[in-house]
């Protein structure tokens, strides 16, 4: 399934898509995709693996610490395209990864765009990755269908807004706030302004992630943005609770449990 598709059937059902985020491999490939089953089982639409990388810039401490576990247990990026296989196998979300360029360019756009689809993926968010730059990438992911998934920050232009909206396939990232993932008290008010500026620049869809962490935020950022996608918090419950903590809290965030 597509990431616009994904989207597109939860807002049919009268509801804003939920995004969650876990990383691949931690604490092993396994546990890591019952984590990512879970998610689904509970309400997900779009599940994002994360590639643990070595320079997470944007990534905050919760999530620093699982792929620093993951790449010491000697994460390789083919674990990554096996994780997006079985959890595409055992569920209906869509499935997207979520990596920094510079694994993608050490392996070639085209081979990794292959590798993905030919796992399943739907296609790729990439933190670091602006459209001026994306040429490879973008070539890639037109010849082999997949989604391209850009942020858009309280900082972007308008110009870069147009541009993002332009180049972006699936939906747009948004970002609430300035800074690295983790789990905040309450979501910036950039957050609804980034979504107004990405929509007036042409995008479709624009879904808001950082910082998200609480039913309370959920139903906050639903009420402006096509989907809510929240990392952290999931991230933290796998370490604490394993799978079934996972799947606990999916529920409470996407109002599956009372």
């Amino acid at each position: 399934m597509k990431t616009a598709d994904a989207i597109d059937r939860a807002k049919a059902e009268g509801r804003r898509a939920f995004i969650g985020y876990l990383p691949a491999c931690y604490p092993d490939l396994a546990t890591s995709v019952e984590a990512a089953v879970q998610l689904a089982e509970n309400g997900a639409d779009i599940i994002e693996i994360g590639a643990p990388y070595s320079d997470p810039v944007m990534d905050g401490p919760v999530i620093q610490q699982a792929t620093t576990e993951a790449l010491g247990n000697g994460f390789r990026i083919a674990e990554l395209f096996e994780v997006v296989r079985q959890v595409t196998e055992r569920t209906e979300a869509a499935v997207v990864v979520m990596i920094y360029y510079n694994l993608i360019d050490r392996m070639g756009a085209e081979e990794f765009a292959r590798s993905l689809a030919e796992a399943g993926g739907a296609g790729a968010i990439t933190p670091d990755l602006i459209p001026d730059e994306a040429a490879d990438w973008m070539a890639a992911t037109e010849k082999y269908g997949l989604d391209r998934i850009f942020l858009a920050a309280p900082t972007s232009s308008p110009q870069r807004l147009h541009r993002i909206a332009a180049d972006s396939r699936g939906f747009v990232y948004g970002v609430s706030l300035m800074g690295v993932t983790g789990k905040r008290a309450a979501v910036s008010d950039a957050a609804e302004r980034v979504v107004e500026g990405t929509k007036a620049a042409g995008a479709e869809r624009v879904c808001v992630g950082l910082g998200v962490s609480t039913r309370e935020h959920v139903e906050e950022i639903g009420r402006y943005a096509d989907g809510v996608i929240v990392g952290s918090a999931l991230v933290a419950a796998l370490r604490d609770g394993g799978p079934e903590a996972v799947g606990t809290l999916t529920a409470e965030l996407t109002g599956r449990s009372s």
